[in-house]
């Protein structure tokens, strides 16, 4: 079975994730797809704003083509536990425009 990547995702993916995203904080962090932040993975960030307890698939709307996707709870905490990615930073553009846009800068 492929890993689901948030990548063409069917439409009821797409349904529980935005149904997942509206919930409040307090329920959010007890849900099983959050994915617990580690916070001293996150000293890098030099904010005001209150670090993340725990990562969400977030679901979005590419800014290029309009396509919807979701930015998978997984890959948040790589690109900002691991890529050290500011935390204000959000996806925008799904992967293929993504691609398209390196090969066009290349």
């Amino acid at each position: 079975m492929l890993k689901n990547t948030g990548r063409n995702p069917t439409a009821s993916e797409l349904k529980e994730a935005k149904r997942i995203a509206s919930l409040p904080g307090h329920v959010l962090r007890g849900h099983p797809s959050a994915i617990s932040s580690d916070k001293s993975k996150l000293a890098h960030i030099n904010t005001y704003v209150q670090l993340p307890e725990f990562y969400i698939d977030m679901p979005f709307t590419c800014r290029d083509c309009g396509k919807e996707e979701i930015w998978k709870a997984a890959d948040q905490k790589w690109y900002y536990e691991e890529m050290k990615g500011h935390i204000d930073a959000r996806a925008v553009r799904c992967h293929d425009c993504r691609i398209a846009r390196k090969e066009n800068n290349a």
